[in-house]
């Protein structure tokens, strides 16, 4: 599998390489967000790890344009690790979001997590509900609200998806983690909230069908 590395820092890149290369990674690397779009253009990655504060284009920026015409894994790098510059990562379709300075050992640990969950295919089931104003197709995975197609990060349809399949049941917070980012996320719980928040922000009138369950969880509301 092959890594781009973006980074303005080279002793960054070098470090992350190192390890990388050990995991038996091949990798690239970008020097900033223009030239990682510009390589993105030209040939497909099995997964990015950007940093945020870069010079000609920052990461952010440079994600959502690769978002234009790839679903590429992505884990974005920070020196900040305000809640806002992670809602916003994900808002983007970000699947991991890491504060600087970071265990290297752990980066590729959260890498290699990001890359076994990507392959997760829907699990067998009911091929589309309805809900009202809300369709969930799962073997289309497009969701639309009162006609409208939604546009989902992957991570909030598999979140959406796995709720939906079991609607009406209490899902813990560990659950959740489990089911939809597996058994070997490192990340915390205030992911999970993060990207329900994200999700009920999409669902409009019908993100009253989360409920949340004070010391449990969440549950998706039969019509």
């Amino acid at each position: 599998m092959t890594l781009l590395i973006v980074d303005d820092e080279q002793k960054i890149r070098e470090l992350i390489r190192k390890y990388a290369v050990f995991e038996g990674y091949e990798v690239e690397e970008a020097g900033n967000g223009m030239e990682a779009v510009a390589l993105c253009r030209k040939k497909s990655y099995d997964l990015v790890i950007m940093d945020v504060m870069m010079p000609e284009l920052d990461g952010f920026s440079a994600c959502r344009e690769i978002r234009r015409t790839s679903q590429v894994p992505m884990l974005m790098l920070s020196a900040r690790g305000e809640e806002y510059d992670r809602i916003h990562g994900f808002e983007l379709g970000v699947d991991d979001y890491v504060v600087k300075p970071f265990s290297p050992k752990e980066l590729m640990m959260r890498v290699a997590a990001i890359l076994k969950r990507a392959g997760i295919a829907v699990a067998p089931g009911t091929d589309q509900v309805t809900m009202g104003e809300l369709t969930v197709d799962f073997t289309a995975r497009r969701v639309t609200l009162a006609g409208r197609q939604l546009d989902l990060s992957p991570k909030e349809y598999d979140l959406l998806f796995y709720m939906v399949r079991n609607r009406g049941i209490a899902l813990t917070r560990e659950k959740l983690i489990n089911e939809v980012w597996g058994y070997d996320f490192f990340g915390d719980d205030r992911t999970l909230d993060t990207h329900i928040k994200l999700l009920r922000r999409q669902l409009g009138a019908c993100a009253e069908k989360i409920t949340t369950l004070r010391g449990v969880g969440y549950r998706f509301e039969k019509e």
